[in-house]
């Protein structure tokens, strides 16, 4: 995997650069639709190419480990041939997950025990099988293995919580470098820096990740509980740090704001949820603010979702209907807006990057924070 930055704002730290994978070229920033156990939610793989514009997914090792099961991936050839995209993979260790997971997982030096959400079983996460389970399932960008410590957690737990993710970290490295991509292609490792709201925690993090001299690297544990200042706060200490021709990744953010404001702070890479949960819940990102079609304003409007929307459905369909859709639980509701919502966070990180390039990103950001906050 090669990192090239063609583009540096004269303002601020943002960054237009393009990532080179064995399945593909992605110019960030980039944003990575989520699609935790293959599929990302509602949305077929030739919709979310050719009408999102999406140039890499996510995919989950947690889920993808329990079902449908790594001896199913590597049968299948991998993920790529398991659910028909041919474009660049990322995968989460689990990490999150397994956190998620707090009342039925324990933590221990050789790894997370945790129970499966689906039938109770007992199973074991250690730093070498996740390095193993994500070679199978043939990823293009696979993260290290780390415990994801609350964002209000006391400086005691947070400290002991690095160090553990610290060694875990190396021992993923270990394994990486004594194992094969199975499929052909290579496979790039990112380490994960931990430290909750820490200053010297994070500091810390990223000294050790700086020399490990990985393909790129990527900022966890944020948006976890903690203020959305102090989550900026933390980039700008990280990214101090980590090397700056590597790819930064800022795992599981966020809003539309969030991306911009990290942007501006040399943020690289995104994944979150928000766009096709939210989407599937009534909220609607568009250009002028968020709307929660649900409301019944919206049941006898006929103007398009979005006119100046980048979807196809935002001209195809009016509010009024997806309305309707949304308040009968129809799917064809959920589909819409999870297209819709996708293609305007791909959108958005596209226009940043030509913003970038043009030289008047600050400016731009500046203004579409304020009319991306209304509530519409």
């Amino acid at each position: 995997m090669t990192f090239d930055i063609h583009y540096k704002d004269t303002q601020s730290n943002a960054r237009a650069g393009s990532i080179t994978t064995d399945h593909g070229v992605i110019e960030t920033p980039i944003f990575m639709p989520v699609g935790t156990q293959g599929t990302v939610k509602a949305v077929q793989m030739p919709e979310l190419k050719s009408d999102t514009k999406a140039q890499i997914i996510l995919g989950n090792t947690y889920h993808l480990y329990l079902r449908p099961g790594i001896e199913i991936l590597e049968r299948a050839g991998g993920l790529h041939k398991f659910n028909s995209w041919d474009g660049p993979i990322l995968t989460d260790s689990g990490g999150f997950q397994v956190f998620s997971l707090s009342e039925n997982r324990k933590l221990k030096e050789e790894g997370a025990e945790f129970r499966s959400h689906i039938d109770g079983s007992k199973h074991l996460f250690t730093p070498e099988k996740v390095m193993d389970i994500q070679r199978a399932i043939g990823a293009d960008i696979i993260m290290a293995f780390d415990e994801c410590c609350p964002g209000d957690a006391e400086y005691g737990y947070a400290k002991q919580s690095l160090e553990l993710t610290e060694r875990w970290l190396d021992r993923c490295f270990k394994r990486f470098h004594a194992t094969e991509p199975k499929y052909g292609y290579n496979q790039s490792l990112f380490p994960i820096v931990q430290g909750c709201v820490y200053t010297d925690l994070r500091q810390r993090a990223a000294e050790h990740i700086a020399r490990l001299g990985a393909d790129g690297n990527a900022i966890g544990g944020l948006a976890v509980g903690e203020p959305t200042d102090k989550m900026y706060e933390m980039i700008e200490v990280v990214n101090e740090i980590l090397p700056k021709d590597k790819p930064r990744y800022l795992m599981g953010v966020g809003t539309p704001v969030n991306l911009l404001e990290a942007i501006e702070r040399g943020v690289d890479m995104f994944d979150c949820i928000m766009p096709t949960r939210n989407g599937r819940n009534g909220q609607l990102f568009t250009w002028y603010g968020t709307i929660n079609i649900k409301n019944k304003k919206w049941e006898d409007d006929f103007s398009p979702i979005d006119p100046d929307g980048h979807s196809y459905v935002d001209t195809l369909y009016n509010k009024a209907y997806l309305h309707h859709l949304i308040k009968a639980d129809e799917l064809l509701g959920l589909q819409i807006a999870s297209l819709h919502n996708l293609a305007f966070y791909l959108e958005l990180v596209r226009q940043a990057r030509q913003h970038i390039i043009e030289g008047d990103y600050t400016t731009w950001k500046t203004t579409m924070v304020r009319q991306l906050s209304n509530r519409l």
